[in-house]
């Protein structure tokens, strides 16, 4: 869609020109969301692209993803053998029902920053504790849990002017056991229900991610595997039914369900794989 308000494009960004942020102004990353919808209130767009950003980093201590990371780029990361959970990757991308066309343009960044309840980006950053990297304007950075930077659908706790540079995922995280288990309405439909669930082979704590459902991501965590009941419990408690997503892709009552379900999946499938690594 022409944006027909945009009155000047920034190619080449800097961190000091980060500082004329002002009202008007927009980060463009991929655009996808961008340029498919009407934009009358803004009139400068500053392509991040500009900065040049390595996508991904792989070390000792994790994954650092650009927020320019694409999610066709995603799937060029060379993840050790002993960071189990590293399948979430493919997963999550999958997750985002989009063409290859959209996968070469749409980011991580983007994904996150947008905020829509049903964003897999959103799901893999905060189910693998992921942080969050924001360049202010006045030339210093901050960190925020994954988990907590989106705040509501397309609310995020970005304020005018800063930019998500990167989110890292931890080794320690990306070593764990996990269970994937995503639903839509229809068959080639936006997430009505994204539940990932991690368990630590080393001491055993569970930790289970709802998206997609909610408005926003809700991280249970628990020291070890919990039992049937418990898990309900801690869900219903974490989840009243004012945080379940309403919109044509779901009503809340069914997307309740669903989590239910696969929050219950999740821990079994943990359960059985805890199991069998006991056997060998």
């Amino acid at each position: 869609m022409d944006l027909n308000t945009i009155t000047a494009v920034v190619t080449s960004p800097t961190r000091a020109a980060q500082a004329t942020w002002k009202p008007g102004d927009a980060w463009l990353a991929g655009g996808t969301w961008l340029l498919s919808a009407p934009q009358p209130r803004l009139r400068r767009l500053i392509d991040l692209r500009g900065f040049g950003w390595q996508p991904f980093r792989v070390d000792a201590h994790g994954l650092e993803i650009a927020a320019t990371c694409t999610l066709s780029q995603l799937s060029d990361i060379p993840t050790p053998v002993e960071w189990t959970a590293a399948p979430l990757i493919g997963q999550c991308r999958q997750a985002l029902l989009g063409s290859f066309k959209v996968w070469n343009e749409a980011t991580v960044g983007g994904n996150l920053c947008l905020a829509l309840p049903a964003g897999p980006m959103i799901a893999l950053a905060a189910s693998l504790d992921g942080s969050c990297t924001i360049w202010r304007p006045d030339g210093g950075a901050r960190q925020v849990a994954a988990v907590d930077f989106v705040t509501g659908p397309q609310r995020n706790v970005l304020a005018p002017g800063e930019l998500l540079r990167s989110v890292t995922l931890p080794a320690s995280a990306l070593r764990c056991r996990t269970a994937f288990r995503w639903i839509s309405l229809t068959p080639n439909g936006r997430s009505a229900a994204l539940l990932i669930g991690r368990r630590d082979p080393r001491d055993g704590s569970f930790v289970l991610t709802v998206t997609a459902s909610t408005v926003r991501p809700v991280r249970l965590a628990f020291h070890g595997l919990p039992g049937a009941a418990e898990l309900l419990a801690m869900l219903e408690r974490a989840v009243p039914p004012k945080l379940y997503h309403d919109d044509v892709h779901g009503a809340p009552a069914w997307r309740r369900l669903m989590t239910v379900r696969f929050a219950e999946e999740i821990r079994s499938a943990l359960a059985s794989s805890q199991q069998e690594e006991g056997r060998r």
